[in-house]
């Protein structure tokens, strides 16, 4: 498919304007990281906009992003960031056996800025795609905010799709 241009996903092309430095904190240690270290040696990056650990949904994202890592890894940086401060994102991470990088972005305006904030404070679900180009700069080439039942990022809908009566009232849960 190439390039996420296609509104009617709910994926838009952001038009790649610099991105501002930021610095976030790596969960659970509270190490500070900033947004090109969170590149290592690729040239994209994929940031999971995620509600924190009180989301089921964002929840069951993240653990199915746990068994695709390893190939989203191989062509992009991956992390997810979390508003919950370093300790408690990590060890919201350690319990869930998430192998990407997990990040806070407590303290930051990153969520807003990327337009992921709400105006009451808290945060929204999301994904956000970056470039570092040859200078250095970072760019946002896509963004999408279709994170809910049956969006396009959660392998488990189009599963529950093919059952009789789809997903019906089910929910994810925090524990099963």
């Amino acid at each position: 498919m190439g390039r996420c241009h296609l509104e009617s996903n709910g994926w838009v092309a952001t038009g790649g304007g610099v991105i501002s430095p930021y610095t976030f904190h790596l969960a659970p240690s509270g190490a500070p990281a900033t947004l090109a270290q969170l590149f290592g040696a690729k040239r994209d990056l994929i940031v999971v906009h995620n509600m924190g650990a009180r989301c089921a949904y964002c929840t069951m994202w993240a653990d199915g992003y746990a068994g695709l890592y390893k190939h989203i890894s191989d062509r992009a940086a991956f992390v997810v960031a979390s508003p919950d401060e370093p300790a408690a994102a990590g060890a919201f991470a350690i319990a869930g056996h998430w192998p990407f990088p997990v990040l806070s972005t407590s303290g930051s305006t990153f969520h807003f800025d990327m337009g992921f904030g709400r105006a009451d404070g808290g945060v929204m679900p999301g994904i956000s795609a970056f470039h570092k180009r040859d200078d250095g700069t970072i760019v946002r080439s896509a963004r999408s905010q279709e994170f809910g039942p049956g969006d396009p990022f959660c392998p488990a809908w189009p599963m529950f799709d093919l059952l009789e009566g789809g997903a019906g009232d089910w929910q994810p849960k925090l524990q099963y």
